[in-house]
């Protein structure tokens, strides 16, 4: 066990770098969403959620209409609730993902370390996982609980190497609070454990899986969801549906084989024949990506693939120590050449460069839209554009005009519009949002108007008792 009591002596200048990183990552994420490039899904869904259980208010989404625990069954997001009781502020989510993110690396570094990795090696796996694109583009797109998780999956795989069964355990039973799709990641060391003829482990891991995906499709999400089971599973895979032919000819095959490549390039070189059990692990997310009919699954832009860029620096990590187990240790040039390649796929695959043209499309818009929101009540119900949304997020009804909400303002319980047709945002048109203006306009309204477009309209009653409180 020496390899493992080794692996806890951890540099400070590693805890000094992650924690740099981790504030670099969220001021990144904060200016991004000060740049209006947020969204209502999902950082203004997460940012409601946390401030209602902070209220000790029923945690239910008026953009939904879903629970808390019906979204994903994250039951870490009370933590959140916690931290909103302090302050209110959506940055506890945007910095404690970001330093999420970088604290990865930390157990990463254990795990190298327990690998018997030389020093020198145990910074380039850090780096490694540093540079990997999904981890910056997860940080910057919006808000998603599973990345909490990321730590934790890491610090597992050491505990399972260190055969510290308990602690192991524990760990899992954590990575299940985060999201339901991680359920898929202990299913994949299920089938690491197996193939590495350790059944105890793979058996507790399968029934870990499979007593929480029976639980949350039996139990947790019908009660919730008023007898509905798993809310992204219809729309995942509806599609699969016919004789296997038909299902097969509707599998997206050139994007898939794309995709695998994109996951395999930034440190898919030091993968070896004793790198598979590891990546054996993702297999199964890899799977429900593949077939999911979104492709937005099959990218690097968003989350759903970040559990497997931590599983490839893992699986790198064992490519590694085969080498240096056979006296073929990396030479400097050639760890040179190793981080050169993992900045260029950054370069290529990561979005910093979207700082520098698509994030400042509304920066004109920026100081109209501080004015208007200085201006709605603190308590009225808000309809607003996706992007202003997680502006506007911490209130008990809040929501974007959507192709398929509710059009009649007579009919509805909307009592402030923050629009802008010119620019409508994600889910909405430009036809929907210049309607309920108009309507408004008709019902008397108080409205008022800026050169970007924006508007701002109030119900008589809400701008009557708005003016009072300000009297």
């Amino acid at each position: 066990m020496k390899g493992d009591s080794q692996s806890l002596k951890l540099p400070n200048q590693l805890w000094l770098i992650s924690l740099l990183i981790g504030f670099l990552g969220w001021s990144c994420s904060a200016a991004r969403h000060w740049l209006l490039q947020s969204n209502a899904y999902d950082l203004g869904l997460f940012d409601q959620w946390a401030w209602l259980v902070s209220k000790g208010l029923p945690p239910v989404s008026s953009m939904e209409g879903v629970h808390l625990l019906a979204d994903h069954g994250a039951w870490w997001l009370y933590l959140s609730g916690a931290l909103y009781a302090i302050q209110p502020s959506l940055d506890w989510l945007l910095g404690s993902q970001a330093l999420a993110l970088s604290c990865t690396a930390i157990p990463i570094w254990m795990l190298a370390a327990q690998a018997r990795l030389p020093r020198r090696l145990c910074w380039l796996t850090c780096l490694l996982w540093w540079l990997q694109p999904v981890v910056f583009n997860s940080n910057l797109f919006d808000f998603h609980p599973e990345v909490w998780g990321m730590p934790v999956l890491a610090l597992a795989l050491w505990a399972e190497r260190a055969d510290r069964p308990l602690l192991w355990i524990t760990l899992l039973l954590t990575l299940l609070g985060f999201r339901d799709g991680l359920l898929l990641v202990i299913a994949g060391m299920a089938i690491e454990q197996a193939w590495r003829r350790r059944w105890r482990w793979s058996t507790a891991a399968t029934l870990l899986s499979a007593g929480w995906l029976l639980t949350l499709s039996r139990w947790l999400y019908p009660w919730l969801r008023h007898g509905e089971g798993p809310k992204a599973a219809e729309r995942m895979f509806g599609h699969l549906s016919g004789s296997p032919v038909e299902v097969l000819s509707r599998l997206d095959w050139i994007g898939g084989a794309f995709y695998l490549l994109l996951l395999a390039l930034p440190c898919g070189v030091l993968w070896r024949r004793n790198s598979l059990p590891v990546l054996l692990i993702g297999l199964p997310l890899v799977v429900v990506n593949l077939l999911s009919a979104s492709s937005s699954y099959r990218t690097l832009i968003h989350h759903y693939s970040l559990p497997l860029a931590a599983i490839a620096v893992i699986a790198a990590i064992d490519g590694l120590a085969t080498g240096e187990r056979h006296g073929r240790s990396l030479s400097r040039r050639r760890r040179s050449l190793m981080v050169g390649w993992a900045i260029l796929c950054w370069l290529a695959l990561a979005k910093p460069w979207f700082f520098t043209g698509p994030y400042l499309e509304r920066l004109g818009m920026r100081q109209d839209v501080t004015e208007a929101i200085s201006l709605v009540p603190t308590e009225a119900r808000v309809l607003s554009t996706s992007y202003l949304a997680p502006h506007l997020s911490q209130r008990q009804w809040i929501a974007f005009p959507k192709k398929k909400s509710e059009r009649s303002l007579r009919t509805s319980h909307w009592k402030a519009l923050l629009l802008n047709p010119e620019d409508a945002g994600w889910g909405s048109t430009k036809t929907i949002q210049t309607d309920l203006l108009k309507q408004a306009h008709r019902n008397g309204w108080k409205c008022q108007e800026w050169s970007s477009g924006l508007e701002l309209c109030l119900a008589p009653d809400e701008a009557q008792m708005h003016h009072l409180r300000n009297e």
